[in-house]
């Protein structure tokens, strides 16, 4: 049993037990792979039935992880599999269960509201939104919220964090950011909002196909259908300059 039931492996050169931060933030991408398409359900077609088999998913992947072994949770097996050839990045354990039972205490939330209906579906789609940008953080940039809490309520701080950030002191030269860099990213980001929000000029004035038009062609079957009738009319307005 004892090697089934234990949290991390033991590194003799590591003061703590251990996990690999590679495998970890692979399981972190595919859960928020689902959760977006679960999430787009739900704003896009107004279906909830996926938002809850994700959170039920979700729960059992996490009682795996924290009470059982994390190496059998189904997403860090294919995130094992994923990384397989990858050199391994070992972080500490001890904040990783911190911060992934801080996700199944959200998860139990999104459960009880979601699933069983006890409370408005709009809070357990904001809980869902937290849960994205948590799990986003951690499978694009390796940055773990939950860990950072774990320094707030453990005398003994985390150690063995992910990018080393518990161990740097002083950031090198690669690290650091310029004026200008930060002056590029502000206009960039300035210009994609406008962009959003505005439409831009260029993509007002687009000759592309109406969507009402393209509504029509996927609803019609009948031959006065816009689908068919428009290359003919391209035809003809080819052949009759």
């Amino acid at each position: 049993m004892k090697n089934i039931f234990y949290f991390g492996e033991q590194k003799d050169e590591f003061p703590v037990r251990v996990l690999n931060e590679r495998e970890l933030r692979a399981g972190a991408g595919i859960l928020f792979a689902f959760a977006m398409i679960a999430l787009m359900n739900v704003i896009l077609l107004g279906n909830f039935y996926v938002i809850k088999l994700f959170i039920i998913i979700f729960i059992l992947d996490f009682i795996i992880r924290i009470f059982i072994n994390p190496k059998f949770a189904p997403s860090l097996i294919v995130g094992r599999m994923a990384v397989s050839k990858q050199k391994p990045e070992y972080v500490g354990a001890p904040q990783k269960r911190f911060a992934w039972s801080l996700g199944l205490i959200l998860a139990l939330f999104m459960f009880f509201v979601t699933v069983l209906g006890t409370a408005p579906l709009v809070l357990s789609c904001l809980v869902c939104l937290v849960c994205l940008v948590l799990l986003f953080f951690e499978s694009a940039f390796g940055v773990c919220v939950g860990c950072k809490i774990y320094n707030l309520f453990n005398k003994e701080k985390a150690k063995l964090c992910p990018g080393g950030v518990c161990e740097i002191l002083k950031k090198e030269e690669i690290q650091k950011v310029s004026v200008t860099q930060i002056f590029i990213a502000l206009i960039f980001v300035s210009f994609t909002a406008w962009l959003t929000i505005t439409g831009g000029f260029f993509l007002k004035n687009n000759k592309s196909i109406n969507s009402s038009v393209m509504s029509d062609c996927m609803l019609s079957n009948s031959s006065d259908s816009p689908c068919l009738s428009a290359p003919r009319n391209l035809i003809k307005s080819k052949s009759n300059p």
